[in-house]
């Protein structure tokens, strides 16, 4: 069938508009979303059908219904990409670094029957986060727009 471009209802697009012009420094899946961490000190959640919030990212992160050693895990990781942005040392622990430095130009979302591909353009990087309400897995790459348009 092949992704077509879905309309963002005013939620999102009040969300989109916080987000646009951050840098994405990193990400981790908890749940049935993507939670990734800008480098405005807010974590964006981008859930299995496309909905998504933005909470600061300690807010964020009290919210998880996770035990305390995880939390700090995730607390010292936000740190730490805040520190050294995505280029941080190997002392993640739950956090993955972006895999492209994108700051964030547009942000547009597709759907293919069961799933969702949300699209962050960058200048030079671009990256995007598929999933699947089918299965629950969440994906999350850099892209390049000439070989992996939507």
């Amino acid at each position: 069938m092949g992704w077509s471009s879905q309309e963002t209802s005013k939620h999102q697009d009040h969300v989109i508009a916080h987000v646009v012009g951050a840098t994405v420094l990193g990400f981790f899946i908890a749940g049935e979303a993507a939670h990734v961490l800008l480098d405005i000190g807010f974590i964006w959640m981008i859930y299995l059908d496309g909905e998504m919030g933005l909470l600061p990212q300690s807010m964020a992160v009290a919210e998880l219904d996770l035990d305390e050693t995880i939390q700090a895990e995730l607390l010292s990781d936000i740190s730490l990409l805040h520190k050294e942005g995505r280029d941080a040392p190997e002392g993640l622990k739950r956090l993955r670094a972006a895999p492209a430095d994108c700051l964030i130009n547009e942000v547009s979302l597709y759907a293919d029957t069961e799933r969702r591909r949300i699209l962050m353009t960058g200048e030079n990087e671009h990256l995007v986060i598929e999933t699947s309400l089918t299965t629950g897995e969440i994906s999350f790459e850099a892209v390049s727009l000439a070989n992996d348009a939507a």
